[in-house]
């Protein structure tokens, strides 16, 4: 395995379990590096890397409307290790949170974020009650950044809807802007990049910053694998099909951090703390902590490993292929890493001497 820098160092340091005096117990936690555990509570095993992490999509969506800063309070307070949001640029260049390019499913209005200044963004208010206002980045920022949410991280998802030297540029300007407490924002942070023509922005503007590599291939998913500081943010289905076990084991062979979205049954949350992942995505964290919390080896082993019916897998690998070729008509057009390979590693070498210095 290639020598990796401190950054993946931590991200792939082992998991440790904390144990505190609280009453309630949740599940075991990273203690280190940009993945830190959420709250010091109580586990039921000391067994290093025994549960994934929680990682509330578009904070607790399953409960308040996506996206929103209720959202993110909700997922905090449900247990959730980390957050993870979506990001695109305004006309006036304010980093905003949304899934989508538009503003028709969430807000009800027939424009895009990018055609759009923040004066504007800011009065609307979402279809799905309470009706909560569009925030910025900063607004997500400066709340993390409040006393004792300072072991809380963020996996952002940068949309490749936006140029991406000017939204690298602006995401590195607002994450300078705010003050982050106790905690230096490159551990808390995980920049979510679709595509390799990201990564040297990323060097230029968030050095030591980790990044995790979002996709739908597998295939693309494997030519970073010989890029230092890169972790995998992969879609469940694609992942549970019939190239995902190989990769995976590929993954943890290089030390590299898995993560998978969108979990939301819990068949398939099983599925994932059965294999050791690194995080779960999902829209309702709080049944996944209660999944882990309640989890027993031995019911679990009489329930057995074939807990998703046949037809279920049939369906599923019908759902991997639909997926499969989605993301292929959406990634088609990514380049390869190899174009970005030498300056990639070139930097890592940088790094590895500077921290040596």
């Amino acid at each position: 395995m290639e020598a990796q820098t401190p950054i993946l160092e931590n991200m792939t340091s082992s998991l440790r379990h904390e144990r505190s005096s609280s009453p309630s117990e949740g599940t075991p936690l990273r203690e280190k590096g940009p993945f830190p555990s959420a709250h010091k509570v109580r586990s039921k095993s000391n067994d290093p890397g025994r549960f994934p992490q929680t990682i509330a999509h578009r904070g607790y969506k399953n409960k308040y409307p996506e996206n929103t800063m209720g959202a993110f309070k909700g997922a905090v307070e449900a247990g959730s290790h980390a957050i993870e949001t979506d990001l695109h640029l305004s006309r006036d260049g304010v980093v905003v949170i949304s899934h989508d390019a538009t503003l028709k499913r969430v807000f009800g209005v027939n424009k895009y974020v990018i055609d759009c200044d923040w004066e504007y963004l800011k009065t609307l208010r979402t279809l799905k009650e309470p009706h909560d206002r569009i925030p910025r980045l900063q607004d997500l920022l400066e709340y993390l950044a409040t006393p004792g949410l300072e072991d809380v991280w963020l996996l952002l998802d940068i949309k490749l809807a936006n140029d991406p030297a000017t939204i690298m540029r602006r995401l590195a300007e607002t994450i300078e802007s705010v003050p982050p407490g106790k905690r230096p924002w490159h551990e808390r942070i995980v920049l979510g990049c679709w595509s390799a023509k990201h990564l040297p922005l990323a060097r230029t503007h968030l050095p030591n910053f980790p990044i995790t590599i979002i996709t739908f291939s597998i295939s693309y998913a494997r030519q970073f694998l010989s890029i230092p500081n890169v972790s995998f943010n992969v879609n469940q289905k694609v992942l549970m099909g019939p190239l995902g076990s190989g990769f995976l084991e590929e993954a943890k062979a290089a030390g590299r951090p898995v993560f998978v979205w969108t979990v939301n049954a819990r068949p398939y949350m099983r599925w994932c703390v059965r294999r050791h992942l690194d995080g779960v995505v999902t829209d309702d964290p709080a049944l996944f902590r209660t999944l882990c919390d309640e989890w027993d080896d031995d019911n679990d082993e009489k329930r057995g490993k074939d807990e998703i019916t046949a037809k279920e897998q049939l369906e599923l690998l019908f759902v991997a292929v639909i997926v499969v070729l989605f993301g292929w008509l959406k990634l088609r057009h990514l380049p390869a890493v190899d174009g970005y390979r030498v300056a990639m590693l070139e930097d890592s070498t940088a790094a590895r001497k500077k921290v040596k210095a």
